[in-house]
């Protein structure tokens, strides 16, 4: 009889709760917030609310500001409607990265560029010391990009080796395709957000920001562009974890010819491609019409004469770092790729043949996301 008093009261107790007036209302998700480069040199914080579908930004390089609203592509992308013009589409891996077309950035607010933005998150100088990670920098200017690895020792003080591919061909005019240097954050100050790092130059007059995630991206935004680091593999061999379908937002410039200054005329363009990896790692690039940009089977920096070992001149194999050449009479493509997780760097300079003084080239350069599900 106790026994089934109890069930009774039990039941009793269910029936109540489940008749209760008292609705239950849903939390709204937090909104989830980002650091940023802009490929032209502009530093953000960004915010997205999904419960209002907005991106508020905060641009502490041009002192811009504004509130976007946005809706859901089938595909996961996202449309912005930016009263203003600036932001145009955009695609996201909630609380991990967040890619962004933009066309005014820079200190006139005027200049196209990618925007590639990471979970904002307490950092130190302490995050990055130790740490090694594969580069690519991208810019607006000077040929487009840069590759190579970084290695962060103690207090912030390292070492760089880096390939500059528009400096294969302008070596003639004073460029180098091939640097080494010295890293020194030493002078970091840790914002009080404690979120990013701020490394004033020696002059004062301008800033750059170091920002990233302690699980292995390191990012800096600089007066030239941005650098893009991700963690280097434990081995120079395609991993094929890292297969997929990844979606991506990329800038390019097309016949484009350098001045005085590495100043660039050309034509810019932005927009959204599919990557496809294998699990051989063979990589194809699709734009969103369906136009192949390119396509090969990836080979590790570390096997490749011209670039590590005997005949190139990188200090460092940057394993997880691939890349592969097309020639042609007419072209000569180099395009490289690093993994890290659900994200991916890539980069292509193509320079039109035969080469001479004043010659034209073409670059793209973008950033692709994976759900954690692919």
């Amino acid at each position: 009889m106790k026994t089934r008093t109890i069930l009774l009261c039990l039941s009793v107790a269910l029936l109540s709760a489940c008749n209760s007036s008292t609705p239950v209302v849903p939390s709204a998700p937090a909104p989830r917030v980002y650091h940023g480069t802009a490929s032209v040199g502009d530093f953000m914080t960004i915010t997205i609310n999904s419960s209002a579908q907005t991106i508020a930004y905060t641009d502490l390089s041009n002192n811009s500001s504004g509130t976007v609203p946005y809706t859901v592509n089938a595909d996961g992308t996202y449309t912005l409607n930016d009263p203003t013009g600036n932001l145009i589409a955009a695609y996201e891996v909630p609380d991990y990265a967040l890619l962004i077309q933009a066309a005014k950035t820079g200190p006139n607010a005027n200049t196209p560029a990618l925007i590639t933005a990471v979970e904002s998150g307490q950092i130190s100088l302490a995050t990055f010391e130790g740490q090694a990670y594969n580069f690519m920098q991208f810019r607006t200017s000077s040929g487009g990009l840069n590759i190579g690895s970084v290695n962060v020792g103690t207090q912030g003080t390292g070492s760089t080796s880096t390939f500059w591919p528009y400096g294969l061909y302008n070596q003639g005019s004073g460029g180098s395709q091939f640097s080494a240097g010295t890293l020194n954050m030493a002078t970091a100050r840790l914002d009080p957000s404690g979120t990013f790092l701020q490394i004033t130059d020696p002059d004062g007059t301008n800033s750059d920001y170091v920002f990233g995630t302690a699980n292995g991206i390191f990012a800096v935004d600089t007066q030239n562009g941005a650098i893009l680091g991700l963690e280097k593999a434990a081995s120079k061999n395609f991993d094929p974890t890292t297969a997929g379908t990844y979606k991506a937002i990329y800038y390019q410039k097309t016949n484009t010819t350098s001045g005085a200054g590495n100043v660039e005329t050309g034509t810019p363009g932005m927009g959204n491609a599919t990557l496809v990896v294998t699990a051989t790692g063979q990589i194809t690039i699709t734009d969103s019409s369906g136009k192949q940009m390119a396509q090969a089977t990836l080979t590790p920096v570390a096997n490749v004469a011209y670039l590590y070992g005997s005949a190139g001149e990188l200090s460092d194999p940057c394993y997880g770092l691939f890349t592969f050449r097309l020639t042609t009479p007419s072209a000569q493509q180099d395009v490289f790729v690093t993994f890290m997780g659900q994200a991916m760097l890539f980069s292509s300079f193509t320079a039109n043949l035969p080469w001479n003084s004043g010659g034209t080239y073409n670059y793209f350069y973008g950033v692709g996301l994976k759900p954690a599900s692919s």
